[in-house]
C-alpha cells in the first residue's frame, strides 16, 4: 500500500464527483492526453474511460508510477514517465490538439505552470490545460488589474492563457486531507499580438524586479531596466508601485527591454 508522501506535496484525488467534473471541463475522447501527477491514477482511470487517442503519463514516485506500470501493462495508449516534471521535456511529448491535465503538488505548481507558460513554440500544441492549485495560489493567477491578487504570476499567466472555466474543490475530496481549499482552473492559450516579446523569460526577469519591492515606487528599480529615454516612452509615473501598473505596460516594458 503506497502513503502519501509529504515531501512531494501529495495529496490524492478521492471523490469521484470533482474527477467526473474535471473530466468534464473537455472533450477528450479520441485526443492525445498528458496528466501530470497522477498519484494512484483515480483520474487516470476516469480519463481511460472515454477512450483518449493517447495517454502520456508523468509521475515523479517511483513506487506509484511502477504501480501504474503494472496496473496498464497491457494498454497500449499508455505511456508512464518517471520523472520530475521540472527537469522533463514536456514540450516534446505535447502533440496538435491535446489536453494537459494536472492535480499538481502544492509546493512546485506554480513552477509547472511558469514552465508550460514559457514554452518556445507559440501558440502550443496544446488546445486545453486544466490544473488544481491551492486556492490562494489559484487567485493569484487569476488576479486582475488593482485587486489585492494581482501581481507576477497574474501577469506572466494573463500574457499566454485566458481563463476559461474554474471552481474550488474542498479538503474533504483528498486523502490525505491538505490544510486549504483548491481550484481546478480551465485555461486555453492565446496569442497577444499587440505586443511582441521575443522571450517570456524577460517579462518574468522585468516583473520580479519591479515586484521585489511592491510597496515602494518603481523609480529606482525601472531604472535598472530601461535607460531615461525609454522610460519616457512610457509615459507612466515613475511614483506608481509596481501592483499600480497595468498588464499591458509590463508587456510594453518588455518590449522596450529587448529592444535596448
Amino acid at each position: 500500500m503506497s502513503f502519501a508522501k509529504k515531501s512531494l506535496g501529495q495529496n490524492f484525488l478521492i471523490d469521484k464527483n470533482i474527477i467526473k467534473k474535471i473530466i468534464c471541463l473537455s472533450n477528450i475522447t479520441n485526443r492525445d492526453v498528458i496528466e501530470i501527477g497522477p498519484g494512484k491514477g483515480a483520474l487516470t482511470e476516469e480519463i481511460l474511460k472515454v477512450n483518449p487517442k493517447s495517454l502520456s503519463i508523468i509521475e515523479k514516485d517511483n513506487e506509484l508510477a511502477k504501480a501504474l506500470s503494472f496496473k496498464y501493462a497491457n494498454n497500449d495508449k499508455i505511456k508512464i514517465y518517471c520523472s520530475d516534471v521540472l527537469d522533463f521535456d514536456l514540450e516534446k511529448i505535447t502533440k496538435k490538439n491535446c489536453i494537459i491535465f494536472g492535480n499538481l503538488p502544492y509546493n512546485i505548481s506554480s513552477q509547472i505552470l511558469v514552465k508550460i507558460i514559457k514554452f518556445k513554440k507559440w501558440l502550443p500544441n496544446f488546445n486545453d490545460l486544466i490544473f488544481m492549485f491551492q486556492k490562494e495560489l489559484g487567485k493569484k493567477i487569476l488576479g486582475k488589474y488593482l485587486s489585492k491578487d494581482y501581481g507576477r504570476l497574474s501577469i506572466l499567466s494573463n500574457y499566454r492563457l485566458k481563463n476559461v472555466n474554474k471552481f474550488f474543490v474542498s479538503p474533504n475530496c483528498f486523502k490525505p486531507k491538505p490544510k486549504v481549499n483548491s481550484i481546478v482552473i480551465h485555461f486555453q492559450p492565446k496569442k497577444d499580438d499587440a505586443f511582441k516579446i521575443k522571450k517570456i523569460a524577460n517579462l518574468e526577469k522585468i516583473t520580479n524586479i519591479l515586484f521585489s519591492n511592491k510597496r515602494k515606487m518603481i523609480k529606482k528599480n525601472i531604472k535598472k531596466i530601461l535607460s531615461d529615454n525609454k522610460i519616457d516612452l512610457l509615459q507612466i509615473k515613475t511614483t506608481a508601485r509596481a501592483s499600480e501598473i497595468k498588464p499591458q505596460t509590463y508587456y510594453k516594458i518588455t518590449e522596450l527591454y529587448e529592444n535596448n
